[in-house]
């Protein structure tokens, strides 16, 4: 998502960079990019194309579909049935793949689940039977939509916000634990949009970095990779420092008197 320009719209500032990035990732071991044909449009997926196709076999390119973009840049629903298969094939397109390891439904409205969500999750699961994608994932949504969606088929993975600051979605990651779906926390660092940044920013997390000799960053990653197995991080960057110091956290790196101070932020 940091790949494209500003507000994940139109090329890279530094095109070179970009790419360097995504092949040092991979190189390091990095093996699940998150994308989305709506970033740039296309442009998130042509860099990755660019940088690392052919692809090594065991990397999973994940996607999602539910959005798209108006010529200024702005965000729009894009989920009727015919839409998302469209937003499907688009993706398979522009990164060069017959199938994608997961394609996540993203939800873009607020409502409880209904026939709407049972047709696009019908779209999606004719997706698979067709071999576009290997897996189901679901975006933005609430436990009750997980639970509808698991009556009528397997979920591979979850992507809802979680941070330190924003944790409305732990009783979401609980019943994913439960059941052994991945979950993979969206905006780990904080919104990226926001123009001030509550996680980063926080007076515990910077303390908590200073002490440790750690980044804002690797605190907020290691809390997050301490919350449960299968949490699945995609903190984007476009910077290799920030991406090699993000790929450093392990959920050992937090002591006990940091984890009090973070149990605190929520407080």
């Amino acid at each position: 998502m940091q790949l494209p320009g500003p507000g994940v719209f139109g090329p890279p500032r530094d095109h070179d960079q970009a790419l360097a990035v995504l092949r040092r990732a991979v190189a390091l071991g990095v093996d699940h990019i998150d994308t989305a044909q709506y970033y740039g449009p296309g442009v998130a997926n042509e860099l990755i194309r660019e940088a690392l196709s052919p692809y090594p076999e065991s990397l999973a390119l994940v996607s999602k579909v539910g959005a798209s973009r108006d010529r200024s840049g702005g965000w729009l629903p894009y989920s009727q049935p015919d839409q998302l298969r469209r937003g499907i094939e688009d993706n398979l397109r522009t990164l060069g793949v017959g199938q994608l390891a997961a394609v996540n439904l993203r939800l873009t409205n607020e409502g409880p689940p209904g026939q709407q969500f049972d047709d696009q999750l019908a779209a999606m699961i004719r997706s698979r039977e067709e071999g576009l994608i290997a897996g189901i994932g679901l975006s933005n949504i609430t436990r009750e939509h997980l639970l509808r969606a698991l009556e009528q088929t397997p979920i591979t993975c979850v992507q809802n916000p979680l941070n330190l600051v924003d944790r409305a979605s732990m009783p979401l990651l609980h019943e994913c634990t439960r059941r052994s779906i991945a979950f993979v926390p969206f905006f780990p660092l904080g919104s990226a949009f926001a123009r001030t940044d509550p996680v980063l920013g926080n007076k515990h997390v910077i303390s908590i970095s200073q002490r440790l000799n750690l980044t804002p960053a690797q605190v907020a990653l290691a809390w997050l990779l301490g919350l449960a197995p299968n949490i699945l991080l995609i903190p984007g960057t476009s910077s290799l420092r920030h991406l090699e110091e993000n790929l450093a956290v392990t959920d050992g790196t937090l002591d006990e008197d940091a984890q009090q101070q973070l149990a605190a932020i929520a407080a």
